[in-house]
């Protein structure tokens, strides 16, 4: 009964496999490995971009950051939902990144911006004036952290939006192959034909042990996003134990297997939670978000669950009815039998 995390899970046989091929013998380091040539050409193929520039990391916070600093300078504004994980987990990575510059909020229901707000948030930047930070980059979140999916259409609205005030648009994409199988689009529709200039891949919490991708669609970017990656301490000099991962991944859509798994578990997790959990939004992919009472919060992880409050600053001291919620998600190796008797408890306990 372990919801806490898609990134508490292990790793799939085929990547530690792919680990243990790559640690025989020599390679060269730093990301002149063959392995690396092998993800640069997968990925290329799989968004149907055969120029864009694709670079690895070990955290998403480090994909994140480093993209935005590569496009967005010291003075300028990175427009995000409050609750994009940018904002609300990553301890102000994107401002140390950038040298300064200010993430700026953009209103919207259910953790997804509102195009009205976006063009208003963009119609009163002040820009030009020198007392103002001056307009820099978008940035969306795909599952976003509320669990929910931006669809194409909407990616390309606000993508749209942005470009007709003269921004690039970042997506963070930790959960992009959960959103990507649920949507049911292909790669570039979600990103670069829909707008997306710079695209932060999550490898770990699909599955691998630790590798993000950045994806530039922009060639002429890579020269600055590496200068960066280099300075901020993120280039791996074994950098082929980075790529053997995502290689592996990729290879016959592991990637988009593992996603699909995820979200099936989810969906059943949803449809268990009928009549006993109310949910707080619609279900996206490979996460829930639920409200029960206190009391059988601590009913179920008196019994082993696993999963986080949310907001994580409620805690299980008070009234047994006093509502609480909870987030729920599902990875790639969660099973039937660890959501079945989350439902059974839960049931028995209401």
């Amino acid at each position: 009964m372990y919801f806490a995390s898609d990134n508490t899970s292990g790793v799939p046989d085929r990547i530690l496999t792919a680990l243990g091929k790559a640690n025989s013998g020599y390679a060269l380091g730093y990301g002149a490995d063959a392995f690396m040539d092998q993800v640069r050409t997968r990925i290329r193929a799989l968004f149907e971009a055969p120029e864009a520039e694709v670079f690895l990391v070990t955290t998403g916070s480090a994909a994140n950051a480093l993209a935005l600093a590569s496009y967005c300078p010291p003075w300028g504004a990175v427009y995000c939902h409050s609750l994009a994980h940018i904002e609300v987990d990553e301890c102000g990575a994107p401002e140390f990144y950038t040298g300064g510059a200010k993430l700026t909020h953009v209103a919207g229901d259910n953790g997804k911006m509102n195009p009205d707000a976006l063009q208003d948030a963009l119609a009163r930047a002040g820009r030009g004036v020198v007392h103002h930070v001056q307009p820099g980059i978008l940035s969306l979140t795909n599952l976003t952290e509320c669990g929910t999916r931006y669809s194409v259409s909407e990616i390309s609205e606000l993508s749209a939006i942005a470009r007709s005030h003269g921004l690039p648009v970042h997506m963070d994409g930790a959960r992009f192959a959960n959103a990507l199988v649920a949507e049911g689009c292909s790669p570039a529709d979600m990103t670069w034909r829909a707008g997306v200039d710079v695209l932060s891949l999550g490898g770990t919490k699909n599955g691998l042990m630790g590798v993000e991708a950045v994806v530039l669609f922009d060639p002429a970017q890579a020269w600055e996003f590496q200068l960066r990656r280099k300075r901020g301490g993120h280039l791996l000099s074994k950098h082929r134990f980075l790529s053997a991962q995502m290689a592996a991944w990729l290879e016959d859509d592991l990637w988009l297997e593992l996603a699909r798994d995820a979200n099936a578990m989810a969906a059943q997790l949803e449809k268990g939670l009928e009549g006993c959990a109310d949910l707080l939004f619609e279900r996206g992919g490979n996460m829930l978000f639920a409200q029960w009472p206190r009391g059988l919060h601590r009913q179920l992880q008196s019994a082993g669950a696993q999963y986080y409050l949310w907001p994580d600053h409620q805690d299980l001291d008070g009234l047994d009815h006093a509502p609480l919620s909870a987030r729920l998600v599902c990875s790639w190796n969660t099973q039937p039998d660890h959501v079945g008797e989350f439902v059974r408890r839960l049931k028995i306990h209401a």
